[in-house]
């Protein structure tokens, strides 16, 4: 028992390191996104630029998790998750369309 409880934790921890450092997004928001908009400021800007970064980041990701965690009973419901991937469909047309009105120099 004590062993298959050291192998899970090791296969959390590892799932943990590959989700944080083999994600592209972290290295995309981070270097590009966030270092492009706190270059644009002076020095004495930076510091308060990046405080708030990291703030609204932990902020962010132990909210999301809390809220995971209170709502998954809700999540876990195949009408939860049905809504959910429609919405995010929804979406993900509605941006797809936009971009391609866009290419074509379509505006309405």
């Amino acid at each position: 028992m004590q062993e298959q409880v050291v192998r899970s934790r090791w296969r959390v921890i590892m799932t943990l390191v590959a989700v944080t450092w083999l994600n592209p997004h972290v290295y995309l928001d981070t270097f590009v996104v966030l270092g492009s908009i706190g270059g644009q400021l002076g020095s004495d800007l930076r510091i308060w630029f990046t405080a708030g970064a990291v703030c609204a980041s932990v902020l962010w990701f132990f909210g999301l998790a809390l809220l995971a965690a209170w709502f998954s009973p809700v999540l876990q419901k195949p009408v939860s998750q049905r809504i959910i991937n429609l919405f995010v469909g929804s979406v993900m047309w509605y941006i797809a369309i936009q971009l391609a009105l866009k290419g074509w120099n379509i505006s309405y």
